[in-house]
């Protein structure tokens, strides 16, 4: 059983039980959440695609962390004018785990 859910203006493929690394959400850690923008469902068998978002479904899990990903680096760089610029940059996400798909 799957579902596909979007949130933070992207897709994300979710099955129970798993981690899901998320958009930065608000909130403490255990705090429960819920999915309402479902766009596919599949218990296996049967698929069901929503026009555009399926209405019944949920998908319900709690927070499990707050932080920060890995740095990388941003680097501008024009050959032969001296201009360099280096910055860096750490994305915030939130760690759910999903604890129930019902449709």
């Amino acid at each position: 059983m799957y579902a596909v859910v979007e949130s933070g203006g992207k897709q994300y493929r979710v099955q129970e039980g798993e981690i899901l690394k998320v958009e930065k959400m608000p909130g403490d850690v255990g705090t429960p959440v819920t999915f309402d923008k479902i766009l596919m469902f599949s218990d296996g068998e049967n698929v069901n695609i929503g026009k555009p978002v399926l209405d019944k479904a949920t998908v319900s899990g709690h927070i499990v962390q707050q932080a920060k990903a890995k740095k990388i680096i941003v680097f501008k760089y024009k050959r032969r004018k001296r201009y360099r610029r280096k910055q860096g940059h750490r994305q915030e996400y939130t760690a759910v785990q999903i604890d129930s798909i019902k449709a």
